[in-house]
């Protein structure tokens, strides 16, 4: 059977795709973000996860405001990354696992999850950041897994609430653990913490509640569901709402898990960002 064996969060801000693409890892702005990475690296090339199931959310290249599924989960052989305007390098293809994702996709309808499910997905830097960061060089990394990509909406309201996200997760870890074949799975919780970029509050960042918010989802996560989607905005800005995805990672994890590495920083491109090594205990 199929074993989940941690969970990984991390922001995903297209500045940071810059930043990798110029190699920027050693300057002062950067260095303190980058440097929260080489532990999580070392763990997933002891552990060799066989696939990577990437929790993340659309900027508007799969989906857009006029059409945005709550949930959605790639079911496609390989998800191609296409050009969406940051400057970003465009990335080769990544390798998906089509019978996986539609055994996924089977087990969440039936447990009354409504999901979209998606043959064809381009892929933005929602996505691509997070499978940089976790494997550099990515095809040409020795222990590349394959990916399932898995949108959720953060954007237009009304967004999911905290408490269906971490039940999202939930189902989402019953059904990985039912997939009959031996094989080991990370699941990537990503997104910025606290940050707002328009309006009045552009610049907001919340350091305080995001690290109470790092410090309860490893011990408490179902105490976080009792945060309002309009709290939610308020203390943690109008982007800050991408940490549900954490919350759906945190769900697919054991009850229990030992966490081997955090960090946080602030700022990188005005937002918190938080990363995370949760190991699950059996």
């Amino acid at each position: 059977m199929a074993k989940i064996i941690g969970g990984l969060t991390t922001s995903h801000i297209p500045a940071v795709g810059n930043a990798i693409a110029n190699k920027l890892f050693d300057e002062p702005y950067w260095k303190p973000f980058f440097d929260g990475y080489p532990p999580l690296r070392d763990w997933l090339d002891i552990h060799k996860p066989d696939v990577a199931i990437n929790i993340y959310n659309d900027h508007g290249l799969g989906f857009f405001l006029n059409q945005m599924p709550t949930f959605a989960i790639g079911a496609a052989h390989e998800y191609i990354n296409e050009d969406e305007g940051w400057g970003i390098p465009v990335l080769p293809p990544f390798p998906g696992d089509a019978p996986l994702s539609w055994h996924i996709i089977e087990s969440m309808v039936e447990d009354e999850f409504d999901i979209t499910s998606c043959q064809e997905l381009p892929v933005d830097h929602g996505f691509t950041v997070p499978m940089q960061l976790f494997w550099p060089g990515l095809g040409d990394h020795p222990n590349f897994p394959r990916a399932i990509p898995i949108s959720a909406n953060t954007v237009q309201h009304p967004i999911p609430t905290l408490k269906r996200a971490l039940d999202f997760g939930k189902a989402l870890g019953r059904a990985i653990r039912s997939y009959p074949e031996d094989i080991k799975v990370v699941v990537l919780g990503t997104g910025g913490m606290s940050h707002q970029l328009d309006g009045e509050r552009a610049g907001f960042i919340n350091k305080e509640f995001d690290q109470m918010c790092m410090e309860k989802i490893v011990t408490d996560p179902e105490s976080l569901t009792k945060i309002s989607r309009r709290e939610l905005v308020e203390k943690a800005g109008a982007q800050g709402t991408e940490f549900l995805m954490w919350m759906m990672m945190r769900g697919a994890l054991s009850e229990k898990v030992k966490p081997l590495h955090t960090n946080y920083h602030i700022p990188i491109s005005n937002t918190g960002a938080g990363t995370m090594l949760l190991e699950c205990i059996d």
